[in-house]
């Protein structure tokens, strides 16, 4: 959907997920995957006062700027430089990650910037990437222009225990395993204590994975995650989730 968004030049494309889904990640891998084509300007730092979204943007795609300029001025030096991308056939993609920090009237102030495309020139895309409440804060009556900008959106939802076993075999593999090294019921209690989040299950996982290299043994079985669990070196996780509990 990101590569979707990009490709049929939405003005905004929305991504959303909860905490440790693998938003950054999907994101990073765009970045490497299109930055022949496209310019990226990566704005990981949302909390941003009022009117100085323009700033960051410059900054984020290494333009040298003075903080005492007007916004006029920084206005200006943006637009001539989407202008001059664009003459030169690439696309500028600006990605706001943790975008649920962004105020109302910073994402109104995004609105705006889109104002710079004209028909079917677009000179600027924008990829809000955040946490389930910024689909919310775009929902409300202030923001329906806004919303109405946003042509692409996905979310990411947790993964199922089919997809974690999937997942996790594939790393394996990736790494010159044959992906059996973890049992079934290992993944089982793995899916039980992250729910299908991607950064606790790579948390768990690495860590059993280390307690087996430690102990020579050559397959991560439930009860050696459950010992990881028990030892509570993962501090993540509350006390219920180290005792297995559902």
């Amino acid at each position: 959907m990101l590569e979707y968004g990009l490709l049929m030049r939405a003005p905004i494309t929305l991504l959303t997920g909860d905490i440790g889904a693998g938003k950054t990640t999907l994101i990073r891998r765009l970045i490497d995957q299109m930055s022949d084509t496209t310019t990226f300007a990566l704005v990981s730092n949302t909390v941003i006062e009022q009117r100085e979204i323009v700033l960051w943007i410059l900054n984020a795609l290494g333009l040298q700027v003075d903080r005492q300029d007007s916004y006029v001025t920084h206005f200006q030096l943006l637009q001539d430089f989407l202008i001059a991308e664009y003459a030169a056939g690439r696309r500028v993609v600006v990605i706001f990650d943790e975008a649920q920090n962004l105020s109302p009237s910073g994402l109104e102030e995004l609105r705006m910037l889109t104002n710079i495309n004209s028909g079917s020139d677009e000179l600027l895309q924008l990829v809000l990437v955040g946490q389930p409440e910024l689909r919310e804060t775009i929902l409300a009556p202030g923001l329906v222009q806004f919303a109405q900008r946003i042509s692409v959106r996905a979310h990411l939802e947790q993964m199922d225990r089919e997809m974690l076993g999937d997942y996790v075999t594939h790393r394996l593999q990736v790494a010159g395993g044959d992906g059996e090294e973890i049992t079934k019921d290992a993944l089982d209690l793995i899916f039980r204590i992250s729910k299908g989040v991607p950064r606790l299950v790579n948390q768990i996982a690495e860590m059993a994975m280390t307690y087996a290299f430690a102990g020579t043994e050559t397959r991560i079985t439930a009860d050696l995650v459950q010992k990881v669990l028990d030892d509570e070196v993962l501090l993540i996780l509350d006390e219920t989730h180290a005792r297995g509990d559902e």
